[in-house]
């Protein structure tokens, strides 16, 4: 798995469209209203790419149950693509969210859950993660490499 991070608005899509061939990529994308429940099967593409991971977060957000628990949630939800992927060494997913973590910490308590959520997801999926990179202003960082 592949994931990437970086500002809002700081080229991370761009990035990943110059380097995964368009016409082998399946793109799913909580901006768009895509779920992460898709199912994963033998008929797509080479290459899926989960977008908005951020949006993911705060849409399933529920303050009635332990953080904790809402992240291994998630990763659950992830689990069946990581699947997916070992199931054949030309597969890969790629995993994009945005870096919500800089600047002022939120005064409201559900802005703040979902913040700290995000970064506990973000640093589980690095660890599982074969690659990691961080795009800001359109400029790769590696910051994890393990094979490719």
């Amino acid at each position: 798995m592949h994931f990437i991070t970086g500002g809002a608005f700081n080229g991370k899509r761009k990035w990943v469209k110059n380097h995964y061939a368009q016409e082998h990529c399946l793109w799913l994308s909580a901006y768009d209203g895509n779920t992460l429940k898709k199912q994963c099967n033998e008929a797509l593409p080479e290459v899926v790419v989960l977008e908005g991971l951020e949006e993911w977060v705060n849409i399933q957000i529920d303050p009635a149950i332990l953080p904790d628990k809402q992240c291994r949630e998630m990763m659950q939800e992830i689990e069946p693509w990581l699947a997916w992927e070992k199931a054949d060494s030309r597969r890969r997913l790629v995993i994009i969210g945005t870096d919500i973590s800089k600047g002022i910490v939120p005064a409201n308590k559900e802005e703040r859950m979902w913040r700290d959520m995000t970064g506990w997801l973000y640093q589980r999926l690095a660890a599982k993660a074969e690659r990691v990179d961080l795009i800001w202003y359109g400029i790769e960082q590696t910051i994890k490499r393990e094979r490719f």
